[in-house]
């Protein structure tokens, strides 16, 4: 049986490879991207499961990327983990809008990962 796909993208190695291991650990095939441009291509030709995804970059805003994996008949249906700091309360507005399924702060991302993932994944 084939492992489920997490897409990570992250341009900050901390907690950006923490985040690849721990989703190593529970069982997740890891596919990085360094920057969220290619995030909706990526996600539909490796049929991701999910994508968690750092919001903080420092040349590039990841809301346009997730907006177009919203907006794609073929990704609309991914959920999208994000984290940021938790004192950045307009990224997670922007990100929100954007499509964002959940965000966590970098502090609880790496310690309450598995109990996010089941949150974002949860079937309605």
């Amino acid at each position: 049986m084939t492992k489920p796909l997490a897409l990570v993208v992250y341009e900050q190695m901390m907690p950006g490879s923490q985040v690849v291991n721990r989703l190593q650990d529970l069982g997740y095939r890891v596919h990085v991207l360094s920057e969220p441009a290619p995030l909706s291509d990526v996600a539909e030709r490796e049929k991701a499961i999910v994508v968690v995804m750092d919001l903080v970059y420092t040349s590039t805003d990841p809301g346009p990327p997730i907006t177009r994996l919203r907006q794609s008949p073929t990704t609309a249906h991914i959920p999208i983990l994000a984290y940021a700091p938790s004192n950045d309360t307009h990224l997670a507005e922007v990100a929100t809008a954007a499509g964002v399924t959940l965000i966590a702060s970098e502090a609880a991302i790496i310690s309450q990962l598995p109990r996010l993932l089941d949150r974002v994944l949860e079937v309605e």
